[in-house]
């Protein structure tokens, strides 16, 4: 049963090739515990960068749902990868979208996009935390001419020594938060390999950037904005289909070796076993539900974009990733010993599938979100109408 729609033409190109890249460099950047050379080169190759941005810009148009679809298949080819791609389209379409940005800088990131230039938005700080909680950044930025000078550190930079171009935030002197385009390239600017020995994702590269007082020009500055519901939809989505394809891919691999392992006390495949087949049937259940959540949340989003449509969103989130962990802890448990050995695959998605429950938002604010709106409902549409 298919519970997001197949794929136009055109998306499926280039999601078929992003998966394909994935496959190819996954084990090699695992090992480098960065985004290799050759990795960001066939990511960039497959053209998916441009699967978010508006089709009148040059992109592929992707809607909320086709990119929930699209990004889950990447997440089950590889979540570390595909969570490099996810942050450049999660930005790309949430800014066109929502019109986040000043028009100057949604012309660059469109231009990054078509010319396969890797975007992610750097915000997250040592002291600051998830910027979903609020505070101000330490990261500062204060006018020179006509310009900016920025200086901080951002932590969490997902893909930073594959990236073409970062959307920082920082604090003014005026203690208003601004936006600014940074190439990584800039003088100042520096990668600093802190993503080292990581307990998930270690194949995307998620080190420090510092910024040294970088000159940015004042149309690549984005004065202070309320935030836009848009942001918090294509984050959510990206982060719900990546990690909802990490349990699916440990459905798969628990499926392929329960058909193939025959131990010689049973003399026929485990799969034949009834606690096999029940964990199996668990994993399905739960991993297919989640899958229908989002697509419900991503299809209520495109046929009405808005605050009113992001309370499921953000519980669909909460949902897939923890039946991400739930599958991955169930497949490890019922594979047995061979879970724990790199050979099989699933010590690998069980250490991803955990990095799904640090993004926000978190368990409580997502339900609690969900929740909160239903017993609204009296002051506008519930969100399961």
């Amino acid at each position: 049963m298919t519970l997001l729609p197949a794929l136009p033409t055109h998306l499926e190109a280039v999601t078929e090739r992003a998966e394909a890249a994935i496959r190819a460099h996954a084990d090699a950047c695992e090992e480098a515990g960065d985004v290799t050379p050759e990795a960001g080169a066939a990511l960039r190759a497959s053209g998916y960068i441009r699967l978010t941005l508006p089709r009148e810009a040059g992109g592929l148009g992707a809607s909320l749902e086709e990119y929930a679809g699209a990004q889950r298949r990447l997440g089950q080819a590889g979540a570390a990868l595909a969570l490099v791609l996810a942050m450049h389209t999660q930005v790309v379409g949430a800014a066109f979208q929502g019109q986040t940005l000043p028009g100057p800088m949604l012309a660059a990131l469109a231009a990054a996009s078509r010319e396969g230039r890797l975007v992610n938005a750097l915000a997250s700080e040592p002291e600051l935390g998830s910027p979903s909680r609020g505070g101000l950044p330490r990261t500062a930025a204060v006018p020179d001419g006509d310009g900016w000078r920025v200086t901080g550190r951002k932590t969490w930079a997902t893909g930073a020594r594959a990236l073409g171009l970062a959307v920082v935030s920082a604090a003014t002197p005026a203690g208003e938060v601004v936006r600014l385009l940074v190439p990584p390239d800039a003088p100042g600017v520096a990668v600093e390999p802190t993503w080292v020995e990581a307990l998930a994702l270690r194949g995307s590269g998620s080190h420090d950037v510092t910024l040294d007082g970088v000159w940015v020009p004042a149309e690549h500055v984005a004065p202070p904005t309320p935030a836009h519901p848009a942001s918090s939809a294509w984050f959510w989505t990206a982060l719900a289909a990546t990690y909802l394809g990490v349990g699916f891919a440990a459905l798969e691999t628990l499926t392929a070796y329960a058909r193939k392992r025959v131990p010689t006390a049973l003399g026929a495949p485990i799969a034949t076993l009834p606690q096999v087949q029940e964990a199996v049937g668990r994993m399905a259940t739960e991993l297919t539900a989640s899958r229908a959540l989002l697509g419900e949340a991503a299809r209520a989003w495109d046929r009405g974009a808005g605050p009113g449509a992001l309370p499921l969103l953000g519980a669909a989130k909460v949902h897939a990733t923890n039946a991400a962990v739930a599958a991955t802890d169930l497949a490890v448990r019922t594979a047995g010993g061979a879970a724990l050995l790199p050979a099989l695959g699933l010590e690998r998605l069980l250490r991803d599938a955990r990095a799904g429950l640090t993004h926000p938002p978190a368990d409580g604010v997502g339900y609690g979100g969900l929740g909160a709106a239903l017993l609204g409902a009296g002051k506008g549409a519930s969100p399961l109408s």
